[in-house]
């Protein structure tokens, strides 16, 4: 990942929810044009993996 993309998420982190979903629908509409690879099964396993692990550690905090 390079430094500018590292740099926008990271003020994606910062922003409030209400923005952050604001900015995500943006950027959705804005990428529906690209023209992207297929993920790999293997990619997708790894990102639900990531997020399970994700919800995991939020609801072990607030448990």
């Amino acid at each position: 990942m390079n430094k500018s993309v590292e740099s926008l998420l990271e003020s994606f982190e910062r922003l409030p929810d209400e923005a952050k979903r604001e900015a995500a629908l943006e950027i959705l509409r804005r990428s529906v044009h690209l023209n992207l690879p297929p993920l790999e099964d293997e990619a997708l396993v790894e990102a639900a993996d990531n997020i399970f692990l994700e919800l995991d550690q939020r609801e072990s905090q607030h448990g």
